[in-house]
């Protein structure tokens, strides 16, 4: 499985460590990601992370800034994503079961280092149930593909 991993100034530290982590749980990992502190704007990163997963260029992304909330906005902006921003191991669970989210967002100032990383392996270890979320998934592609430009 391949992870696009996105990051702004705020998560640099926090994409390494994931980075890490997932590299050494067997997945490949594309780092689309800021390289240092410096200030950077997040939809730079956001959207590219976001193009990849549509395209299935990788089969997941995980974004990380300050709260999450800005990378989610960007993300969402990409037809075909649906990106949570996480900050419990419940939404981690939820996003995936009842949403199929395919983007996951994170804040790097708000969550400690090993409450991330067992978020992610949640994240990415359950299933999409299916079923009547099936449905509902299938009315948002639908006005997706209606209101294209």
């Amino acid at each position: 499985m391949k992870v696009a991993l996105g990051n702004d100034h705020r998560g640099v530290a926090a994409k390494l460590r994931l980075a890490n982590m997932l590299v050494g749980l067997g997945y490949q990992v594309e780092d689309f990601g800021a390289p240092t502190s410096a200030s950077v704007d997040y939809p730079d990163y956001a959207i590219p992370v976001a193009e990849a997963v549509a395209c299935h260029a990788a089969d997941c992304g995980i974004l990380i800034c300050a709260t999450g909330h800005g990378m989610c906005i960007a993300a969402n902006k990409i037809h075909g994503v649906r990106a949570a921003n996480i900050r419990d191991i419940v939404d981690a669970e939820m996003s995936r079961q009842h949403n199929d989210a395919n983007v996951m967002c994170m804040s790097a100032d708000l969550l400690g280092e090993e409450a991330m990383e067992r978020m992610v392996r949640t994240w990415l270890e359950t299933k999409f149930d299916g079923g009547r979320h099936a449905r509902r998934l299938e009315k948002i592609a639908q006005y997706e593909a209606e209101h294209e430009k």
